[in-house]
């Protein structure tokens, strides 16, 4: 195979080592006379603590020195520091990253050793002529340059100090400046700050530091300042720096494909034979290979061990009763692997106990991390190898309070079915059964697989409640999507308690098929790129379940989070009648003594409106959207699409049924007049509030102008249609009898409020106010998006107008006269008769059952 050249290895050509020894040529040219090297053992003598690894490490009095190999001189290595403790109040937890950077060692003039932060921008094979170009185009930045304080002439090694550089604030092995920031530090107290141990292992050296700071002035009242800075004005943090020595020969890279949804690493990658520069797109993966014995077996498809199994170990601070659950979610994932030819292939254990050849923070070791944290989450990160994406390693983080977040989940989604989440307390096999899944989640994160959040669209909504379909596919073809708990079972479809919580599905163990399985040792990256190319078009051409839809971030409606089946707006029905169930239960459930006060009542009312409002957004995203599948040349088909019109006016339909007009059963007294002061603004509210300023968004109409402009051909719902059918359900029943109760007179100021802002968004107040009407400018700009709001306005205002004379209600009539009023001072006087105009009169097909 030909060689690469690679930018972050240009260092390999700025010196070389048979010109740079002691004495090299270009110190003489200097003019200055080399640093004078001493006798190796007249600074490492008897007296010295070694300890021998990736470099040896030798202690003498407070001096440490690092023994470097030529044999990894010019060899990248990753460094990775890490928190080992945090002062309190700071967010982060001991075992959480700070950062990765990849350096190379080389020998420089006048017996110094540079260490050069490496990066990986372009590359070119070393054949080609181009790659002096690559090379020549960019040089490697010199952080550090060190005295060569001896020789030892047996190891063929270079001594070194490191004292001062490891106890310095460098970006290397300390905070960055955005994170000093973050923490309000400044400079270092180098006399409060030392090393406390360094120690070697075979591919890495492990630095541990404690490292103190200078705090900027701060407040004891200030909520962000962290209490020992507002107490001390020090920071104390304790450190972790893992050098790690990456592969002499990356291990082979798997192009990434948009269509399976992998982390991926790229880089610019020039050749003689180009006619434009290409981007090399390669996904993250461990290196999983059968034993050199077992390679043709693996060839065949057999299932074989692998040589080098991925190992998790639980962090001993995990408490012991959830520990076989944890280790559960683990070997979830096997499964999966043995879809790609791997038995065994990850494993789940304990941490050992009194070994001291092992620490936590050693990169040799995959750890999930247990944080004593009030946070609800969990996470699982991965380190790679920048040259070829191979994940080296992996500390989940795991919060302790990421069980309050799926008990809140599993009663509310779950409670109308499943009998056992009525209560404040789960018993510990539920409780371990919903952490089992979040782990085999976050693991899934670790194996380099990203969220895939339009899994739960390939499951019909109506099979939500087929307990033969649950038991043979799940809820969500992905565990790696916000698909929480089956929210759509209802009570009489008498679903198991096991088949409304998430598992690895059809999707998870695709993608690792496609990610981990194996090609002849002969075949080219190219030729492999063909091959696994032919085999996603064939599998999601023959099975929509292993369609990877991206994390949510578009305008595609089938890729939400948290949501459940291929039509929102059945589902999000389903979901509100089980929320209905529940309501009236809630004081019941969340009762643990008599001496309790509503604080467990107000938190899972909190998150019970929460879920109510992931239902009207799972709809609300349908209008407007845009069905974004990505495609190769050789698929039929196009990758963008609008949604249907008729999907649309269903979706305005269910708001009106369910926000537009006020949902009397999230507002039980019994409740709120426990949780919620009179002077409190209602969370429903709220959340009709949030509704109306997506509804109207700027974004969200130059959007469908755009659309109607596109597809011609298509009868697409334009913006002036969706403009007069939102009027009709907000207006429509204006009347000589209208009364417009207080919700209602809430839902038609918020809707002009957010036609103001779209005819003039200077004009905004109240939550579209600022940055958000700056974004509404921005849309909108020189788009017929202004014209049609100011064409609304002016409806709108003739509809007043006319209405007022004839209207009895008291407070209905101040309420038209008081909008009047802020239409005129943004459009002035428009209309000049007070007779009655009647309001737009849709399609019958738009109505709604909603009440006032």
């Amino acid at each position: 195979m030909r060689g690469i050249l690679l930018l972050f290895c240009v260092s390999l050509f700025a010196y070389s080592c048979s010109t740079l020894g002691l004495g090299s040529k270009q110190a003489v040219k200097s003019g200055k006379a080399p640093t004078k090297v001493k006798p190796y053992d007249k600074i490492i003598g008897k007296e010295a603590v070694s300890s021998s690894g990736l470099f040896d490490v030798h202690q003498v009095g407070d001096k440490y020195y690092f023994e470097i190999p030529d044999s990894i001189l010019n060899r990248e290595i990753l460094v990775v520091t890490r928190f080992i403790k945090t002062p309190a109040g700071a967010g982060n937890y001991g075992g959480e990253e700070i950062g990765d950077k990849t350096i190379v060692l080389e020998k420089g003039p006048q017996n110094k050793i540079f260490l050069r932060i490496s990066t990986l921008v372009s590359a070119a094979d070393e054949n080609d002529a181009i790659a002096q170009a690559v090379n020549n185009s960019s040089v490697t930045p010199i952080l550090e340059a060190f005295e060569i304080k001896a020789v030892n002439e047996d190891k063929q090694s270079s001594l070194i100090e490191v004292t001062s550089f490891v106890n310095s604030d460098n970006s290397l092995l300390a905070l960055s400046p955005a994170q000093k920031n973050a923490y309000k530090l400044t400079s270092l107290e180098k006399d409060k700050s030392f090393i406390k141990e360094i120690n070697s292992f075979p591919i890495n050296t492990e630095i541990r530091t404690v490292k103190t700071y200078k705090s900027k002035s701060v407040s004891k009242k200030d909520k962000r300042a962290l209490p020992a800075a507002a107490l001390s004005g020090v920071v104390t943090l304790e450190l972790n720096n893992s050098f790690i020595l990456l592969p002499k020969e990356p291990m082979k890279k798997r192009i990434y494909d948009p269509r399976v949804g992998y982390f991926a690493s790229s880089y610019l990658e020039y050749g003689d034979d180009q006619q434009q520069v290409n981007q090399n797109i390669y996904i993250h993966r461990w290196r999983l290979e059968p034993r050199d014995e077992d390679r043709a077996k693996w060839e065949k498809g057999e299932l074989v061990t692998p040589k080098k199994p991925i190992v998790f170990y639980l962090d001993p601070a995990t408490p012991k009763k959830w520990r076989p659950y944890l280790i559960k979610g683990i070997n979830d994932w096997q499964e999966a692997f043995e879809q790609a030819g791997f038995k065994d292939a990850i494993i789940g254990k304990e941490w050992p106990e009194n070994d001291p050849s092992m620490s936590l923070e050693d990169s040799r070791f995959s750890v999930l991390r247990y944080f004593a944290s009030s946070a609800k989450n969990a996470y699982g990160p991965n380190i790679t190898d920048p040259r070829s994406g191979e994940i080296l390693e992996s500390h989940i983080g795991w919060y302790h309070n990421v069980m309050t977040l799926v008990h809140n989940w599993y009663m509310i989604q779950a409670g109308a079915v499943d009998e056992r989440a009525r209560k404040m307390r789960f018993d510990t096999d539920l409780m371990g059964e919903l952490i089992r899944f979040v782990c085999a989640h976050e693991v899934g994160h670790t194996l380099g697989l990203r969220h895939n959040m339009a899994a739960s669209h390939a499951t019909p909504v109506e099979k939500l409640r087929d307990e033969n379909w649950l038991k043979k596919y799940g809820h969500s073809s992905s565990i790696m999507d916000y698909a929480r708990f089956n929210y759509v079972a209802q009570p009489e479809d008498s679903i198991a308690p096991e088949y409304l919580r998430p598992r690895i599905g059809d999707y998870d163990r695709w993608a690792i098929q496609w990610g981990y399985s194996g090609f002849a040792e002969t075949y080219s990256e190219t030729e492999e790129k063909e091959l696994l190319n032919a085999m996603v078009t064939d599998s999601i051409r023959g099975n929509q379940r292993l369609w990877f839809g991206g994390e949510g971030r578009d305008f595609d409606p089938r890729s939400q989070s948290e949501d459940l089946g291929d039509h929102a707006v059945i589902a999000s029905n389903y979901g509100i009648m089980n929320l209905q169930r529940i309501v009236p239960y809630l004081t019941q459930w969340t009762k643990e003594r008599q001496s309790d006060d509503y604080t467990n009542l107000d938190l899972i009312y909190k998150d019970l409106i929460k879920q109510y409002d992931n239902y009207l957004f799972h709809v609300v995203k349908n209008i407007g959207g845009i069905y974004v599948t990505p495609k190769t040349m050789g698929e039929e088909g196009e990758v963008y699409l609008p949604v249907p019109k008729s999907v649309q006016k269903e979706a305005l339909v269910f708001l009106d049924n369910h926000i537009f007009h006020e949902p009397d059963w999230l507002l039980p007294n019994d409740i709120l007049n426990n949780i919620q002061s009179p002077r409190s603004k209602e969370a429903v509210t709220r959340s009709m509030e949030s509704v109306m300023l997506n509804l109207l968004g700027g974004s969200r109409l130059s959007r469908m102008t755009f659309i109607t402009e596109r597809y011609r051909d298509i009868d697409t719902y334009r913006p002036e249609e969706y403009l007069d059918d939102l009027h009709f359900l907000v207006w429509g029943e204006m009347n000589v009898f209208y009364q417009a109760n207080t919700y209602r007179r809430k839902l038609q100021k918020a809707y002009v409020d957010n036609l103001i802002a779209l005819y003039k968004p200077k004009k905004a107040k109240g939550a579209i106010s600022g940055i958000l009407s700056k974004l509404s400018e921005d849309f909108t700009s020189n788009t017929d998006v202004r014209s049609l709001a100011l064409d609304q306005l002016i409806q709108l205002q003739g509809e007043i107008k006319g209405t007022i004379p004839v209207i009895t209600h008291r407070m209905t009539k101040a309420h038209l006269r008081y909008l009047e009023k802020e239409i005129e001072e943004v459009i002035g006087e428009v209309w000049e008769t007070d007779d009655f105009i009647p309001p737009y009169n849709p399609d019958i097909s738009i109505k709604s059952n909603g009440k006032n």
